[in-house]
């Protein structure tokens, strides 16, 4: 897919992944799944380097979910070890671009080392404004929810705010991705068709664009044919066509 096909001038703003099938390819392959993920970077390397080639302002990748925790030991330990030396070695990468890091999810569970490390990038990278690159790490979109009813309750329990007042953009502001616009595509890699407790709030109405393609052999080629066909779609948000017309 050639990248001329896309208009710049209709770009997503925000763009999703669920990098999914690292563990199948490294199968197919007869290795450990934990060389799927080494293999996985290098995509998440080209994905990003073309986000912020085209101009796309806001790239949210479900790196780690809370429910990876459940996984071999040894898979989890490679994958916190293959973090920390990616944002090591992408540091360079990330002010080059002009890239902005971001993370979400429960940062404070991840092990110390990984959490200082990736702090340290996002501190490094903070007034960097060409694209906001953000990680879901220790995600879970219903803990997100969960924490953000807890706030709203406790802030109408004091009398901070009233249940009258609640709205979509106070919530909005209770999210762990309130700095972000809501996501305009998700794609989906590996050939599954689901959500997987991502970002459920944010994509209500994204466009979602599965592929087969198993998340280590994602190119920008595949990128690129996911926005054009993004770009091919109606996006209506509850009215008609002939309204939009």
């Amino acid at each position: 897919m050639n990248e001329e096909l896309i208009n710049k001038e209709n770009l997503p703003k925000h763009i999703a992944i669920i990098m999914d099938g690292n563990g199948r390819w490294a199968k197919q392959k007869g290795k450990l799944r934990v060389f799927g993920h080494e293999n996985g970077a290098k995509a998440v390397k080209e994905v990003v380097e073309g986000c912020a080639r085209l101009g796309v302002q806001n790239l949210t990748l479900y790196a780690f979910s809370t429910e990876n925790w459940n996984r071999p030991k040894l898979e989890v330990d490679t994958l916190m070890k293959l973090l920390v030396s990616s944002l090591k070695k992408e540091l360079q990468t990330l002010h080059e671009k002009n890239i902005k890091l971001k993370a979400i999810g429960t940062i404070e569970t991840l092990p110390q080392k990984v959490r200082e490390e990736l702090l340290e990038v996002m501190e490094r990278t903070k007034d960097n404004t060409h694209m906001t690159l953000t990680l879901a790490l220790s995600y879970g979109a219903r803990e997100e929810l969960k924490n953000a009813v807890v706030q709203l309750c406790t802030k109408v329990k004091n009398n901070i705010i009233s249940i009258d007042s609640i709205d979509e953009s106070i919530i909005n502001n209770h999210l762990y991705t309130q700095d972000l616009p809501d996501v305009d595509l998700l794609i989906r890699t590996s050939g599954e068709h689901r959500i997987s407790n991502f970002l459920l709030w944010q994509i209500a109405y994204a466009e979602l664009y599965f592929t087969k393609t198993l998340w280590p052999d994602f190119t920008k080629e595949h990128l690129w044919e996911a926005i054009i066909n993004y770009q091919n779609r109606e996006r209506r948000f509850g009215k008609t066509s002939e309204q939009l017309n």
